[in-house]
């Protein structure tokens, strides 16, 4: 190396790159790529916990709804199915608990779709039995159903699979499409470096032209302009990281200024462990635009001389 080169490695890249007047639209740009990029890795990362969760509450689980009889006495034919139901439930090989749902309960079960107001008051609802399958029992549910089809005519069972599917499909295309916002954030930092990149050269052109005249080469030219475009990146995307962060803790302290949580959707907060996660963000948002503000420079750089 050169002993002007030599000089040249020893200035701070700060002082080759210094920062423009209208660097904040671009930080502006990055911070919001990283509020989005954590909201969707967060977000993939609810709906894994939901989907592991009512799997783990409904897969060991059978419901089994006796609705009331039509015709007759109804409350003496609804009390008399249920008993059926019960002895053969209670006879079958593989059910370690059944137990039957309170008033109060099933009440508490339809709320979210009619309200607490009383209005069902008087209507016969169905009885609901809830079977706790052994660990590691096998049902043959047909046979069940059979079964409970000759003791409680109009007993029907669900083991929860249809829903479990639909939820679990619900679930995956929630995180396949948090990985494609994902990707498509990725994409756009790297051309929206490139973009600043390329637009830095530009109005630094005469700075580059006397550094390349005086020694310096398309690695120290590059590794000037990475750094400070990394160390930007980082810095905006730690702020929009930190603000997703912040949304997700206070999802969970919405109770406080009276806010009811949605019955049929899981818990939005993140738990500590999971906003750790959001940390890879600025890492990966940084490492995009130290690349591509490489590969831009020394492309261009070459290019030229």
């Amino acid at each position: 190396m050169s002993e002007r080169g030599q000089k040249f490695s020893n200035i701070a890249a700060s002082h080759i790159m210094p920062r423009d007047k209208g660097a904040a639209p671009l930080d502006f740009v990055i911070a919001v790529m990283a509020l989005l990029a954590a909201l969707a890795l967060g977000s993939s990362m609810i709906a894994a916990r939901a989907a592991e969760g009512w799997s783990a509450g409904l897969s060991d689980r059978l419901t089994i709804q006796v609705p009331p009889p039509d015709s007759g006495d109804v409350q003496a034919g609804l009390d008399a199915e249920v008993r059926a139901a019960l002895a053969v439930l209670q006879a079958t090989q593989g059910i370690a608990q059944v137990r039957v749902l309170s008033d109060g309960e099933i009440a508490a079960l339809v709320e979210p779709w009619i309200g607490n107001s009383g209005v069902v008051a008087g209507i016969p609802l169905p009885r609901l039995i809830d079977a706790t399958v052994a660990p590691g029992a096998s049902m043959d549910m047909p046979a069940l159903q059979e079964r409970l089809k000759l003791a409680a005519p109009h007993a029907v069972v669900d083991d929860h699979s249809r829903w479990l599917t639909r939820l679990a499909g619900l679930a995956g295309t929630v995180r396949c499409a948090a990985y494609g916002i994902l990707l498509l954030i990725a994409g756009a930092t790297a051309a929206v470096v490139m973009l600043a990149t390329r637009a830095g050269l530009d109005a630094h052109h005469e700075m580059v032209a006397l550094l390349h005249q005086m020694g310096a080469k398309a690695g120290f030219i590059a590794r000037s302009i990475e750094w400070h475009y990394f160390i930007s990146a980082l810095l905006a995307s730690l702020g929009g990281s930190a603000a997703a962060a912040l949304l997700f803790a206070g999802l969970g302290s919405l109770d406080i200024f009276g806010v009811e949580a949605v019955p049929f959707l899981p818990p939005l907060a993140l738990g500590l462990a999971e906003l750790a996660w959001l940390a890879a963000v600025p890492a990966v948002i940084a490492a995009i635009a130290w690349a591509t503000a490489r590969l831009s420079v020394l492309s261009v750089v070459r290019a030229i001389y």
